[in-house]
């Protein structure tokens, strides 16, 4: 019986995330920049001490889809130690990859055209036979789609946004089919992605996005052809499908990008697997820690002993801080960052936004906004703003359609 094949899968590299940093003048790097890079380290020397058999990175290696030169050749360093270490590794073309225009490179083909050795870059869809230490093993690839391969069939110029997200999911779902009809049935196999898949939870990678985006059904990823099943584009991990056959995973990202992400672990995975069976865990790595402190001081007698006291709570050595304090007027000028900003000493990086609790209740005469209906609200704020009685009926009749609309589940 061939023995089983160990895997590390990763994603969303993004290097080149610059949010809350500092230039080091020792590298000329932002130091932003080295913490990303310093997860990918933590991944190759993973893949190399576990003597993983493959490597499958799912896109999304920059922050842009022209990374300058010098994050180019730190990303070219990390993957030479894998390519060194005779690990076939494959590097999936992501949206923040691709170029503008599809005659031009995109940021991760130089590996190709080099013919790194060990190293193959996946631009198209595609299945690969890769001839690991413990046997073949079969990788599908979908990449990113992209749209200007579908604008050019005739078909498809005309379409609006809706009927043209629709056409390139329905486009996807076709592929995995071919892909899958590809492969031999009694080889290890894995379905390497970079799209949405229904009912993922989004992070902050919406804010981010570069391109447009489209989303494919579950049911036509889950799939027993495949027995794991790769992803990236989503930060946030996750498994979609837990509860059957094959696992549908997200690894999620690297390194927190912004505070939407504070909350979420960060890592890769590490899969053992066999036709028929995945077995895999979530590896998690030291990101940098990002903390949001909010501190209600407008009953306080002593506001900044009761900031201080709530800091204290907390282990902010190293964190990217975000202090938020809710203050009335007459506090304000105690308030100053030249206060504020010795209480969070040690942070990585620390920013102070104030609450100020004074302009929705000047304009309400002291009512409580959430005892007045959103019609009372929009009254009140267009009297505010010089409208007179008679001019307020056109804007409240557009507005009530917008207020009885059904919430959506996000």
């Amino acid at each position: 019986m061939p023995e089983p094949i160990r895997i590390l899968h990763f994603a969303d590299l993004h290097i080149g995330m610059e949010n809350y940093g500092r230039v080091d003048p020792e590298t000329g790097l932002n130091l932003r920049v080295v913490d990303f890079l310093r997860r990918m380290d933590e991944v190759v020397d993973y893949a190399i001490a576990q003597e993983a058999d493959a490597v499958l990175f799912a896109g999304d290696a920059f922050r842009t889809r022209t990374p300058n030169p010098t994050h180019q050749r730190e990303f070219a360093q990390r993957i030479r130690r894998l390519s060194e270490a005779a690990i076939p590794t494959v590097l999936l073309v992501g949206n923040h990859d691709i170029p503008l225009m599809e005659q031009r490179a995109s940021s991760v083909e130089i590996f190709s055209t080099l013919a790194v050795p060990h190293v193959i870059v996946a631009d198209h869809p595609g299945l690969l036979r890769l001839e690991t230490r413990h046997g073949l093993l079969q990788v599908a690839t979908l990449p990113f789609p992209v749209y200007q391969r579908l604008l050019t069939r005739e078909q498809y110029r005309h379409l609006n946004r809706d009927a043209l997200d629709q056409a390139v999911s329905g486009a996807l779902v076709d592929i995995l089919g071919q892909l899958g009809a590809q492969c031999a049935p009694d080889i290890p196999t894995v379905l390497l992605g970079h799209f949405s898949v229904e009912n993922a939870h989004w992070g902050s990678e919406r804010n981010i996005m570069v391109g447009r985006d489209v989303t494919v059904p579950l049911s036509a990823i889950a799939d027993p052809t495949w027995d794991y099943v790769a992803l990236g584009h989503i930060h946030q991990h996750q498994n979609l499908n837990p509860a059957a056959f094959p696992p549908v995973v997200y690894s999620g990202s690297l390194e927190r990008v912004d505070f939407g992400e504070e909350q979420q672990p960060k890592g890769f995975c590490w899969i053992v697997l066999e036709r028929g069976r995945a077995d895999w865990r979530y590896i998690e790595l030291p990101a940098r820690a990002f903390h949001t402190l909010r501190v209600d001081v407008r009953m306080e007698p002593e506001p900044l002993t009761a900031i201080r006291r709530e800091v204290a709570r907390h282990r902010l050595e190293g964190a990217v801080v975000r202090l938020i304090v809710v203050m009335t007027p007459d506090q304000e000028p105690q308030l100053r960052d030249a206060v504020l900003m010795p209480l969070l000493e040690g942070a990585f990086f620390a920013q102070i936004n104030r609450d100020i609790d004074r302009a929705a209740r000047d304009r309400l005469n002291g009512l409580d906004p959430d005892d007045l209906t959103p019609e009372h609200l929009l009254t009140r704020y267009l009297l505010t703003k010089g409208r007179v009685e008679a001019e307020i009926a056109p804007y409240l009749e557009e507005a009530r359609a917008i207020f009885e609309e059904p919430e959506s589940v996000a």
